[in-house]
C-alpha cells in the first residue's frame, strides 16, 4: 500500500501564480520582475461573472432574438441569424507554401456577431482557448478576439456594455445597423460610442484596408511598444476581420511558423488578402499563436502547424441553433 501523501494539483490559476513566483526568484530579487509577473502573469479580475453584468448595464432592446431554425454541413452554416461559409486557401509551394482560412458570414441582425470574455470574466491575464471560450458559449462560430486582456489600454465595448474607456489607438467599431467603422479611440468615448449604437470594438490593429485600399504604412506600425510586447511585423499567423458590406463580413484567419506548411504572412500580404476577398475594410486582430478559428465544435486551422492553441482572452462569436 503507498502510504505517500498524494499533492493535489493547482487550479489553473494557483498554477499561474506558481509560474509568477518562479519567474520573480529565477529573474531577481528586486521589484522589476515582481512588476513584470504581476502585470503580464497574474489574473486580475474586475468583474466576475460578465453575464450577469452584460444582463444589468445593457440598453440594447434590439439583441439578436432565438435562432430557431439552422442547417450545418462541414463547411456552412444557414440559420435565420446568419449565413457561414468556410473555406481553405493554399497558395505557393515548399517553403513559400501559405495556407489560410476564409469565414464568409452574412447576418440578418448585427447584434447575432457577440464578443465573450475567458471565464466569463472581466479584467487582465485572465485566459482560455478560442475553443474553450467558444464551447462555454455555444458558438457554432468563433475567431480570437484582440486579446484586450494583455493591455490596460483602449476602448473595450462588447455586446452593447462599456467595459474599459482608455482611448490609445485606432479601433475598429461594430455597429447594431450592421456598419462597421474604423475609428480613433482618442477623439471619443466609450459612453458617446454606446450612445451611437455602438455593439462591439476591437483595439488592436492596425487597419490594413481602407475604401479598398491597402493603408500606407502598415509594416512600421506598433500596437504596443510596452515590456513583454512582441513584434507584429514580417511574415506571422494572423487573423483579420474584413467589411464588405452592412452585415457582410469576412473572417480570416492565416496559419504560419511552419515550413511546406504555412509561413505566414506580411501585413501587406494580409491585406492583399482582404481586398482579394471583396472587403473595402480590414482590420488586424492579435496573431501569432492566437490566430484561430473555430466551426461547429472543432478547430479549424493548425495554429503554428501543430494544432494546439495558445490561450487568450476574448473571442467573436455566432451562437449556434437554439441560443
Amino acid at each position: 500500500m503507498d502510504t505517500r501523501q498524494q499533492t493535489p494539483r493547482p487550479t489553473r490559476r494557483r498554477r499561474r501564480i506558481l509560474l509568477a513566483g518562479g519567474l520573480v526568484l529565477a529573474l531577481t530579487a528586486g521589484g522589476g520582475a515582481a512588476w513584470a509577473a504581476d502585470r503580464f502573469l497574474i489574473e486580475h479580475v474586475s468583474i466576475t461573472d460578465v453575464s450577469a453584468y452584460e444582463a444589468a448595464n445593457s440598453n440594447t432592446d434590439d439583441a439578436v432574438t432565438e435562432t430557431t431554425h439552422a442547417t450545418v454541413t462541414d463547411t456552412s452554416y444557414d440559420s435565420d441569424q446568419a449565413d457561414i461559409s468556410i473555406s481553405t486557401v493554399s497558395t505557393g509551394s515548399g517553403d513559400d507554401t501559405v495556407t489560410y482560412y476564409v469565414a464568409d458570414v452574412t447576418l440578418t441582425d448585427a447584434t447575432a456577431l457577440r464578443s465573450a470574455f475567458a471565464g466569463d470574466a472581466f479584467g487582465t491575464n485572465i485566459t482560455e482557448t478560442t475553443s474553450a471560450i467558444a464551447a462555454a458559449n455555444d458558438a457554432v462560430f468563433a475567431i480570437n478576439g484582440d486579446y484586450y486582456g494583455f493591455r490596460d489600454t483602449g476602448i473595450v465595448i462588447r455586446n452593447g456594455v462599456a467595459y474599459r474607456d482608455a482611448g490609445a489607438r485606432e479601433g475598429l467599431a461594430f455597429y447594431q445597423d450592421g456598419h462597421v467603422e474604423l475609428y480613433d479611440e482618442t477623439a471619443t468615448t466609450a459612453a458617446s460610442l454606446v450612445a451611437d449604437g455602438v455593439w462591439n470594438t476591437l483595439s488592436f490593429g492596425p487597419a490594413l484596408v481602407e475604401d479598398s485600399i491597402v493603408v500606407d504604412g502598415i509594416e512600421e506600425i506598433e500596437v504596443d511598444t510596452n515590456f513583454g510586447n512582441h513584434s507584429i511585423q514580417g511574415e506571422q499567423p494572423r487573423t483579420a476581420v474584413g467589411v464588405i458590406d452592412e452585415n457582410h463580413l469576412v473572417f480570416v484567419v492565416v496559419d504560419g511558423r511552419s515550413a511546406g506548411y504555412s509561413r505566414g504572412v506580411t501585413m501587406t500580404e494580409l491585406a492583399d488578402i482582404m481586398i482579394s476577398l471583396g472587403a473595402e475594410t480590414a482590420y488586424n486582430l492579435d496573431g501569432g499563436g492566437s490566430s484561430t478559428m473555430y466551426f461547429d465544435g472543432e478547430l479549424v486551422n493548425s495554429p503554428l502547424g501543430k494544432d494546439q492553441e495558445r490561450a487568450t482572452s476574448d473571442i467573436l462569436y455566432i451562437a449556434g441553433s437554439g441560443q
